[in-house]
């Protein structure tokens, strides 16, 4: 099966529910194919909710979702071990998170104590239960959803974990047209989406196998590592000039943006990276793994502003050395 195909299919299904945000269903399929997390930011009723739970209906995986509360607890995310009166033995109890397809919904509504409950289970595959170790199922994903660091009663994701996110996808509001086309499609009460899967979590890891036969060359991934330190550079305290940064992004920005450039570029039908796929996804990999600082908010610069300048400033191959 091709890219392309293997994507409609999922577009189709999806579009069923979630009209428009074209752009943020391909960068989910793209961490669907390269073994990433997603972070979805945006304001609440831009239906990061639905279209995450879409997904998991269409790609016919097993799909749980955990609503982050400042009450809840990391043994409701994990599981805990329960007593048995009557043999007087603690077993396992298995939280939610064993599934192929975890929404950790609105994460940054919890504390940091319940959000780190998800950082062994991102990283390793795996959760910690009462000192045993339990294997979570193949394929697992966290695709988590935020409010604006802005809106009150937030817990901002420590830097631990947001680098563990493939992706961190900006969700905006709908266009007029797309915007109309919900209430005409949605508008009575009793008419609601009806979602068929359409693929499976087997055929997901079959075609993992050919993102891996996607050819990237030296060439391509010097221009990666020449991204990502050029990050570092920017946070180096420098005479003067102003100091934007206070870190740069780490060695699994250069990992996220090679594999996110096979992905995408066997989603297209490529056979090899190019620059201009690394650049296309340069903003989502890069965005949530450096750091501010005072200076750069207090002149109302971004982390995509940064991203943004790093792209423009460092030179981009070109030639046949980038199919070699």
């Amino acid at each position: 099966m091709n890219g392309s195909h293997w994507s409609q299919k999922l577009r189709n299904e999806i579009g069923k529910a979630v009209i428009g945000q074209e752009a943020v269903v391909e960068r989910m399929l793209v961490a669907l194919l390269a073994n990433g997390h997603v972070l979805l930011e945006g304001m609440p009723g831009l239906a990061k909710t639905l279209l995450i739970k879409s997904l998991g209906t269409a790609l016919g995986v097993q799909f749980e979702r955990i609503q982050f509360t400042p009450d809840l607890l990391p043994s409701d995310v994990v599981g805990t071990m329960v007593f048995s009166p009557k043999d007087g033995m603690f077993t396992p109890h298995r939280g939610p998170i064993f599934a192929n397809l975890l929404l950790a919904d609105e994460i940054n509504r919890a504390p940091a104590k319940v959000q780190s409950a998800l950082l062994e289970a991102m990283q390793e595959r795996q959760v910690t239960i009462g000192g045993t170790t339990h294997p979570l199922p193949t394929p697992f994903f966290v695709m988590a959803t935020q409010n604006p660091v802005e809106q009150e009663g937030t817990y901002p994701l420590p830097e631990a974990q947001t680098d563990r996110f493939l992706f961190k996808l900006l969700v905006d509001y709908p266009t007029h047209d797309e915007e109309l086309q919900m209430m005409s499609r949605w508008g009575q009460v009793t008419s609601q989406p009806v979602l068929q899967a359409v693929s499976s979590g087997a055929e997901l890891l079959e075609l993992r196998k050919a993102v891996d036969g996607v050819h990237v060359s030296p060439v391509v991934e010097g221009y990666i590592l020449a991204l990502v330190r050029a990050t570092r550079d920017l946070a180096k305290p420098a005479k003067g000039s102003t100091r934007y940064l206070s870190f740069g992004a780490s060695p699994r920005a250069s990992l996220a943006l090679h594999q996110a450039g096979k992905a995408l570029a066997w989603l297209r039908g490529e056979e090899f990276v190019s620059p201009q796929l690394i650049q296309e996804v340069a903003h989502d990999v890069l965005r949530h793994r450096i750091g501010l600082t005072y200076e750069a908010e207090a002149e109302n610069i971004s982390t995509d502003d940064i991203v943004q300048q790093v792209l423009e400033k460092t030179t981009v191959p070109s030639g046949e050395t980038l199919k070699n």
